[in-house]
């Protein structure tokens, strides 16, 4: 009657191993390591820097525990991991000697970091401990202001330009172009060309309103040109994504496992650094602003550069980077701000090349610069902390445009590098820490051992309650609510969820919605035993009826948990995320494995007299008691 078939059993053996599996590395711990990245963008680090390192050490005479190369995607690096933080802090100040030959402009930027224990068969499975969060973890905590009027003035800035060369490419003549606030009045001497202008502005600007706009005296006729509401608004959203991205860039070079940057309302970015605590560093990081500028080679310059080379007057030398040293004039043709997007592709001889493409003011920028240069030479340069690295210099072959190519970059790596670099760009406009929080590592310690001792002891109390109320049936819900917390700790695991002490919280939670569960089924198979139903008869309904009741109660919770982490943010959005897998947890392991150990424990029984299910009062005064207590 009570029998599972095999394949049941099977799956829950299956999730019982993946449960065990996944959970295992959050008990391994982790130990000291530092991180090798690079602190220029023209220098990527590759499997080499890992045979550098393990030299270096081994001429230090510092012993590591091992040493790993991690790409992510973008960029590579190189952790070496050590016993103690003794020879974590030796081997930090000896690699950066070995690393960089001149301090006051580093190469690589060597950072403190912590690496998981866990070994290689499991990562190899993607099998790794839960992040913790910073109020675990220790760290700093910033909320930054985006300065939302840079970021206007910069789009009216490129607006009004715009306007300038699109009357300009329609030959229409006007009176002279002016800011005035966030609007750009362009005016006319006859109502006719004012009307041309309009008809010109409206067919190539989608986003701008058009007004018309007369003097007190009727001589000028003026044409005012402003944004659309909603095109202010995706300015601003815009511009605060991009400094996201190049946040999001910064902070790897801090050695930080798991940063978290978001958005915070519509102009405000919350950046959580969880175990740095050198604050003064994290702001210089974070702080920092990057531009890209296209510059011509200085003509009157002849012969190889070097170091010593006379520099003439308006130019500049550039010694670090691809194809330094180079002379170039100061004054820039383009910015980064005019280019519209650059993708790796390949030139007519199938060889790697970097696509280009212009907005129509960068465009016509580069037409004019180029028109008389060819055969001359063009540098890419990326200016950030006040130093430029030229990113490629190249012979001008043709007149350049609004598209163009640079060719003879060796390898698609190379190719891909650059175009990422192009695209990659600066902070869309600056930022200000209007709050700053640091929390020392041994507040997380102590709130990682309180959140530990509470759900401890809470499942302590549970347990000892559930045996000694229903007996062997409180046993199998014991059982029930550890698989329970084996798989919820395994998938967020998986999921490389961020452990904050509201997680913790929620986990306490889904632990006490999934022992109420197994409450109902005990409750109601007494029910059925009360009302004369044979055991066996008794499990079976017990199981079939409280299976609505409990799924009722968790679709509603879950409800509220998918509103929280819909509409909510930061901490309530991490609770949210754990509160609904412990609710779908919870189901499965209160009613599928929980029956499961009943069926397997009791379901062999044919003849089955009574059960361990602990006192059932029935209401006649002379009734008996058929089940064992």
């Amino acid at each position: 009657m009570n029998r599972y078939p095999l394949w049941k059993y099977l799956l829950i053996l299956i999730a019982l191993i993946f449960g065990g599996l996944y959970t295992a590395p959050n008990f391994f711990g982790e130990s000291p390591a530092v991180q090798i990245s690079s602190a220029k963008s023209t220098v990527k680090i590759d499997e080499s820097m890992k045979t550098r390192v393990e030299q270096t050490l081994q001429q230090a005479g510092l012993k590591d525990s091992g040493i790993f190369y991690d790409f992510n995607g973008m960029q590579g690096s190189v952790r070496a991991r050590f016993v103690d933080t003794d020879t974590q802090f030796k081997a930090k100040d000896v690699l950066e000697k070995a690393l960089n030959t001149d301090p006051a402009d580093p190469t690589y930027t060597v950072a403190f970091n912590l690496l998981s224990n866990t070994p290689k068969w499991l990562q190899s499975m993607n099998a790794l401990p839960m992040y913790l969060g910073l109020d675990l973890r220790g760290g700093v905590h910033f909320l930054m202001q985006v300065d939302t009027k840079a970021v206007m003035q910069k789009r009216v800035q490129g607006l009004q330009s715009s306007i300038r060369s699109a009357l300009r490419e329609k030959d229409v003549r006007h009176a002279g172009i002016s800011r005035d606030g966030d609007a750009i009045t362009v005016r006319f001497r006859e109502a006719e060309t004012r009307n041309v202008a309009r008809n010109v502005l409206s067919s190539q600007m989608s986003d701008v309103n058009l007004t018309d706009v007369a003097s007190t005296d009727n001589t000028e006729f003026n044409l005012q040109v402003s944004l659309k509401p909603e095109s202010l608004k995706a300015v601003i959203t815009e511009g605060v994504k991009q400094n996201i991205t190049a946040l999001s860039k910064r902070v790897n070079e801090l050695g930080v496992a798991e940063p978290i940057i978001q958005q915070q309302g519509p102009d405000r970015i919350v950046v959580q650094l969880p175990g740095v605590q050198d604050v003064a560093r994290a702001k210089e990081i974070i702080g920092r602003t990057a531009t890209l500028e296209v510059r011509l080679s200085d003509e009157s310059v002849i012969g190889q550069v070097d170091e010593s080379t006379p520099v003439p007057f308006g130019s500049e030398l550039f010694k670090v980077g691809r194809g330094a040293p180079a002379i170039l004039y100061k004054e820039p043709v383009i910015t980064g701000d005019y280019i519209a997007g650059a993708s790796a592709s390949f030139d007519e001889h199938q060889q790697p090349a970097v696509s280009i493409d212009l907005n129509g003011d960068g465009g016509r920028k580069m037409r004019e610069a180029t028109r008389n240069k060819i055969g001359k030479k063009m540098a890419i340069v990326l200016f950030e902390k006040g130093k430029g690295e030229v990113l490629t210099v190249a012979t001008i072959q043709d007149e350049l445009g609004s598209r163009f190519r640079i060719t003879g970059m060796g390898s698609t790596t190379a190719a891909s590098d650059l175009a990422l670099l192009l695209r990659a760009g600066s902070l869309a406009a600056p930022m200000e820490i209007i709050e700053e929080r640091t929390i020392g590592p041994q507040l997380g310690v102590e709130n990682i051992k309180q959140g530990r001792n509470s759900t401890l002891y809470g499942f302590a109390a549970i347990s000892i309650f559930m045996v000694i109320y229903y007996l062997m049936f409180g046993f199998f819900s014991v059982l029930a609510l550890s698989v329970n917390l084996l798989l919820l700790v395994a998938i967020l695991s998986l999921l490389q969820a961020t452990l904050t002490l509201p997680g913790i919280a929620a986990i306490a939670l889904a632990l006490g919605m999934a022992i109420d569960a197994n409450v109902l089924i005990n409750e109601r198979i007494r029910e059925e035993l009360r009302s004369g139903k044979s055991p066996q008869k008794a499990i079976e309904e017990g199981f079939t009826h409280a299976w609505a009741t409990i799924l009722d109660s968790n679709v509603t919770t879950l409800i509220v948990g998918l509103a929280l982490l819909i509409f909510g943010s930061g901490a309530i959005r991490g609770f949210a995320v754990v509160h609904c897998l412990g609710i779908l947890t919870s189901i499965f392991s209160s009613v599928f494995v929980s029956r499961g150990v009943v069926n397997f424990w009791y379901g062999r029984q044919k003849k089955l007299a009574s059960i361990s299910i602990g006192q059932i009062w029935k209401p006649a005064a002379d009734a008996q008691t058929d089940v064992k207590q």
